[in-house]
């Protein structure tokens, strides 16, 4: 694993904004940075794909358990969400896709950090974005990356033939998300409706969700945290009705954080996880994360009573766990993340975020790879 740097392409903006990247500077600063890539051999490609589906297996062990051992509590799940929670899991409710965060430098194993189970963004930039670079710039190379065509092959598991899709309309990132999605689903010769989350209402003579010409939802693709929808008002209609939504509602073992210190309790000493508790008792170097906080906010790295950085944000109240600080991994003073998504249940690619500052942010800038 190398990190290259190079000439950006001389009409970069444009190549992207083809493509819907129209978020590529964020306040001046560069959100997609081809002035670098990673490159990786074929060996370290492999055993990216290899521990993606390995967490991916323990994931779904780990969800199995905390149901049968009613881990409800400890998950700080409601008691009426955690009832959807049992009956989606049971019912076996499709998954989309999902994104793991994995900390590696090339050598030993990655780490996960966290799973991105419930709205992961970053799709766009890792399925077509950094496609193209490899395309323009790299013909004879290759990526690990067929999001795309995962993506296609999986619409069609879905029974709907009219599928709703929303997100909060004034979230660029999200919505250029969302508009992505529909796109690859309309390729699978299905119709989409398209909302702003806003504008997702309820219709008591139909007894049915409906969009913003109250029109009934027999299916939602809601790029909306499930924690948040159950703080809503609409929220009482929800029981009975979450199989309407997706992802589904049993994401919630998995996009929480407290999941992290199960699957450690399950897989303890597991080469792909780090140590995860519910105390920091001792971890003297640990990284505090609240159980659902989005983006890299309210996150602080401890190391032997001292702060080495932290983020600010909304969610300082909620409970928290403390996960073992992995040894810094920096390429001259960039620290990459690389998000490994799982599509239909399978590895599908990467694309990897990195930052000067040690915490991953909504801003870190997307940088392409190749092997």
């Amino acid at each position: 694993m190398q990190r290259i740097t190079e000439r950006p392409r001389a009409d970069w903006q444009a190549q992207v904004e083809s493509l819907g990247l129209t978020f590529h500077t964020i306040d001046g600063q560069l959100y997609w940075d081809e002035s670098a890539h990673y490159r990786f051999s074929s060996r370290e490609i492999e055993k990216l794909e290899q521990a993606t589906a390995e967490l991916q297996r323990m994931s779904i062990a780990a969800a199995e358990r905390a149901i049968r051992d009613n881990w409800r509590d400890r998950l700080a799940i409601s008691p009426e969400a955690w009832k959807e929670v049992i009956l989606s899991w049971e019912r076996d409710d499709l998954s989309l896709y999902g994104r793991f965060d994995l900390m590696w430098d090339g050598s030993g194993h990655p780490k996960l950090l966290e799973y991105n189970a419930d709205t992961p963004t970053g799709l766009l930039e890792a399925a077509v974005v950094q496609w193209q670079w490899l395309q323009q710039t790299r013909p004879h190379g290759d990526q690990f990356n067929s999001i795309h065509e995962q993506l296609l092959a999986s619409w069609p598991a879905w029974p709907a033939r009219q599928i709703h899709f929303c997100a909060q309309r004034e979230t660029e990132e999200d919505w250029r998300t969302l508009l992505y999605l529909i796109d690859t689903c309309r390729q699978s010769g299905k119709s989409t409706i398209d909302l702003a989350v806003e504008d997702l209402g309820w219709n008591d003579r139909m007894q049915s969700f409906v969009d913003h010409e109250d029109r009934p939802i027999d299916l939602l693709f809601k790029l909306y945290p499930w924690e948040w929808m159950w703080l809503e008002d609409f929220s009482v209609h929800l029981p009975g009705r979450c199989q309407r939504f997706f992802e589904p509602v049993w994401k919630m073992l998995w996009s929480n954080k407290a999941f992290l210190a199960l699957l450690w309790e399950m897989f303890e000493g597991h080469p792909n996880l780090l140590r995860t508790s519910f105390t920091p008792d001792g971890m003297p170097a640990h990284v505090e994360k609240p159980y659902f906080s989005r983006e890299g906010t309210n996150v602080r790295m401890i190391r032997d009573g001292a702060l080495l950085a932290s983020t600010d944000g909304p969610w300082s109240r909620q409970p928290k766990v403390y996960q073992q600080l992995h040894p810094e991994v920096s390429f001259s003073g960039h620290h990459p993340v690389i998000g490994s998504w799982i599509i239909g249940g399978e590895p599908a690619g990467i694309g990897i975020r990195e930052d000067t500052s040690l915490i991953t942010s909504n801003t870190s800038r997307f940088v392409p790879h190749w092997f």
